[in-house]
């Protein structure tokens, strides 16, 4: 059954995430945790957190959720309103659901599953929605559960901010505007950054499900008060953020609606682009790890300029499917595994040699040695320790940022099957001097170090092009073009 996309299942909750669907994910669940069919290494205990983000439409649909892994037998903890990171650092040694469309708009939600703090990866989706799609009965019904109730936010919140304080500097009253958006970032980003000394101001820093501040999607529109915010606060201030200085910010943060994603703002309220953002933290973790092989996981969207400082660093970088960063973690391990066993490892040692010392995709980064999960609150952490010690701009100097370009063309879903397989044709036919990928959409590279990549969105009716080029303007139009024509050819 077709029922995930690149995030979990999302959608309108009129005709798509009903609470019959949301009943049946439960039970499905439930009935392949009996059954092992989510089987991962080690021993999970068979209990399920069930959390839910800000919006309106979320309590039913985890009250519904709960039923029906509950009436499947399995233990349920409910965890009330959580962001996602903090549902997946619940889920370690368990199972995890998370009620929550992310960055849709507030008439959408969806569903996001979780095991030990990793996000379900295909082979267990699929376990999952073949169920659904056979339907599952209920347990027997003495093996029906009560759900119970768990906390988890203070718990997360402490374990971001000791780990985020192995980097950079304290602190100490640094001035952060947070951008919550109305989500679930308010319960915890500002509470970390205050732990760890910062003075914060939030915007919209309120849970409030029908997103009334802004757009729940963090973009350089939504953030325009975010930025003007900062941008106005620093007029005529020399050195903005320090706590010596009345009313500066070093730096401006905005979330998504579930506190995975997170955008920067500079002291001039301009966005620093998401892709220098990933290249700040890829080359940090990459020049701190221990491993002779450091490995940063993207996806075939990120900038070369990541590949460029972790190069510098030491390390290298590995691509996988956009939206599968946990299967691309995964396959580095199991690649390093098996390489250990081919040269008959003795020890440890031998197969610590490589490390995915950081996986990320724009926006949304996975902190490899806290957790397994995507968490925009640790990179707020993280980041604002980076930037008490050496200061943004000083971050962003060594970083290349050529010209990058994303648009969208419209293209029905039933289309796209189709017109990618035009493109696989049509692209090097229209690019003959560049190199070709067509491992995850189609992707290709020039002489120049130029590139482009062409791919089905995942959730809405688009193929997405993503160029970086000097003269970026040029290939997008030249690209953009063969693209629509593959689209109304079909």
């Amino acid at each position: 059954m077709d029922l995930f996309g690149t995030a979990g299942i999302r959608g309108d909750v009129d005709s798509h995430v009903t609470p019959e669907l949301a009943l049946a994910v439960g039970g499905a669940v439930a009935d392949a945790i009996a059954d092992d069919a989510l089987a991962a290494e080690g021993t999970l205990t068979p209990e399920i957190v069930v959390a839910r983000d800000g919006r309106v439409t979320g309590p039913a649909l985890a009250d519904a959720i709960a039923a029906g892994a509950a009436a499947g037998g399995a233990r349920i903890r409910r965890a009330g309103m959580l962001p996602t990171p903090a549902l997946a650092f619940a889920s370690r040694g368990r199972y995890g659901i998370a009620v929550t469309a992310s960055h849709n708009p507030p008439h959408d939600n969806g569903i996001k599953l979780f095991r030990d703090g990793v996000e379900f990866d295909r082979d267990a989706e699929d376990a999952v929605g073949t169920r659904v799609a056979d339907g599952v009965g209920s347990a027997d019904w003495d093996r029906w559960t009560d759900p119970e109730s768990v906390a988890v936010l203070a718990e997360y919140r402490e374990a971001v901010a000791a780990y985020a304080r192995q980097f950079g500097a304290p602190l100490d009253g640094l001035r952060i505007a947070v951008d919550c958006g109305n989500g679930m970032a308010s319960l915890a980003t500002p509470a970390v950054l205050a732990d760890l000394g910062a003075e914060v101001v939030t915007l919209n820093g309120n849970v409030d499900g029908h997103f009334p501040g802004r757009g729940s999607k963090p973009t350089p529109e939504t953030l325009s008060d975010l930025r003007a915010f900062v941008a106005d606060a620093n007029q005529g201030v020399e050195d903005p953020g320090r706590p010596d200085v009345d009313g500066g910010f070093a730096f401006g943060i905005g979330h998504d609606g579930d506190a995975d994603r997170i955008v920067i703002v500079d002291a001039d309220g301009a966005i620093v682009h998401e892709d220098t953002v990933l290249a700040i933290l890829a080359e940090r973790y990459t020049r701190t790890s221990e491993a002779a092989d450091p490995v940063v996981v993207t996806t075939p969207n990120a900038s070369g300029r990541i590949d460029e400082r972790v190069r510098e660093a030491g390390g290298r970088v590995e691509r996988v499917r956009l939206g599968a960063l946990h299967e691309g973690i995964a396959a580095v391990r199991e690649a390093a595994e098996r390489t250990a066993a081919d040269r008959e490892a003795t020890d440890r040692d031998e197969i610590d040699d490589t490390e995915v010392a950081f996986a990320a995709e724009p926006w949304k980064h996975t902190h490899t040695r806290f957790g397994g999960w995507i968490d925009g609150v640790c990179s707020a952490a993280v980041l604002a320790r980076l930037v008490a010690a050496e200061g943004l701009d000083a971050l962003r100097a060594p970083v290349t940022e050529r010209p990058y370009r994303k648009v969208n063309v419209d293209c029905p879903d039933e289309r796209k099957a189709s017109t990618m397989s035009r493109l696989e044709t049509a692209l090097p036919e229209a690019f003959p001097e560049a190199d070709v990928s067509t491992a995850h959409g189609v992707r290709l590279e020039f002489p120049d170090a130029s590139w482009v990549l062409v791919r089905p969105s995942g959730t809405e009716p688009y193929v997405r092009l993503y160029a970086e080029s000097d003269d970026v303007d040029a290939l997008v139009a030249e690209a953009r073009s063969v693209v629509r024509t593959a689209v109304e050819s079909v």
